[in-house]
């Protein structure tokens, strides 16, 4: 518990590092408030996509693994919502079928890493090229439209009438995911086995660690968590849109690094993974507030995550 803290700790402290940076800067030069309850709800509205699929992420890579297709499946959920709400279904039967979409890709990822015993990183650029496609023949090449229902408020601003909720609904959401995967990484034997098998496989197989269920069981999970993370950004766009979420999976895998998961295996946390993808939205935003160039975030956002792998690298030599 002692190194899950103080490898929380550092990426705590950059978030709350950057975040005291912009507030000062945007107060000096432009007389904004970083720190205004409103920009503070609108900067967790627009994590939510990404902190989403993180946490089905984090324990990917607690387990050795990499998944490439996040921002193809969360695109081919998309269209799957709006395509099943234009048959007529109704909001939530639609939901679930995105949802469900999530798990079955996740699982086929899961199979395939594990039957195969191929490098995830080949077989999820694989199966990213082929949802991608699906996405697309599904939609046959363009967006569609869906009718207005409740999904479309999921993670919409939160009006006079829902102030009682504090936060949209989607943001609760993904709270509720959160604290779900984490007592499962933290406190159940299958969360233990996802770190045995990260840190060292073969000694956990001779340990008796069913690796195969496990590996398949954690893809799947994270196939549900990006289902989840499609079915916020389709009401965030309000339509399925088969060309969207193009290279999230970077931003994904990036906010795990950054809050201390390592690519190595073994090492993450749920904690961890929501604070790095909370330190690229307030980067973003902050950059867009400051009126900066697309490039300077891409140059800082970049430096933090070889600054955090070359901090795991150090922790492990040492």
């Amino acid at each position: 518990m002692k190194r899950h803290l103080e490898r929380t700790l550092g990426p705590l402290l950059g978030l709350v590092g950057i975040f005291s940076l912009f507030t000062i800067l945007l107060a000096a030069t432009r007389g904004l408030s970083f720190a205004d309850p409103s920009n503070l709800e609108t900067l967790l509205r627009q994590t939510t996509i990404v902190a989403t699929a993180a946490l089905g992420m984090t324990g990917v890579i607690i387990a050795g693994g990499i998944d490439l297709s996040v921002g193809a499946v969360i695109a081919l959920v998309t269209v799957v919502v709006a395509a099943t709400l234009r048959a007529g279904a109704p909001p939530l039967a639609a939901a679930l079928a995105g949802v469900a979409t999530g798990l079955a890709a996740g699982a086929v990822n899961g199979a395939l890493v594990t039957r195969l015993r191929v490098v995830p990183f080949i077989v999820t650029l694989g199966t990213m090229l082929l949802i991608r496609g699906a996405a697309k023949g599904i939609a046959h090449e363009q967006k569609l439209d869906a009718p207005a229902s409740w999904l479309d408020d999921l993670l919409a601003r939160t009006g006079d009438g829902h102030r009682w909720m504090w936060l949209p609904a989607g943001v609760w959401l993904l709270l509720l995911l959160a604290l779900a995967t984490a007592a499962l990484l933290t406190r159940t034997r299958p969360g233990r086995y996802v770190f045995a098998i990260g840190s060292n496989e073969e000694a956990a197989r001779l340990s008796g660690v069913p690796v195969a269920r496990v590996k398949l069981l954690v893809y799947a999970l994270g196939g549900l968590a990006t289902g989840v993370a499609g079915l916020m950004q389709f009401s965030r766009l309000t339509e399925g849109d088969p060309t969207g979420a193009l290279g999230l999976e970077l931003d994904v895998i990036a906010a795990v690094v950054i809050g201390g998961g390592s690519l190595a295996g073994g090492q993450g946390s749920v904690l961890g993974s929501l604070i790095g993808a909370l330190i690229m939205q307030v980067l973003q935003s902050g950059c867009a507030q400051m009126g900066w160039p697309n490039w300077v975030q891409e140059i800082v956002t970049g430096a933090i995550i070889v600054a955090a792998v070359s901090l795991d690298r150090f922790r492990r030599l040492r």
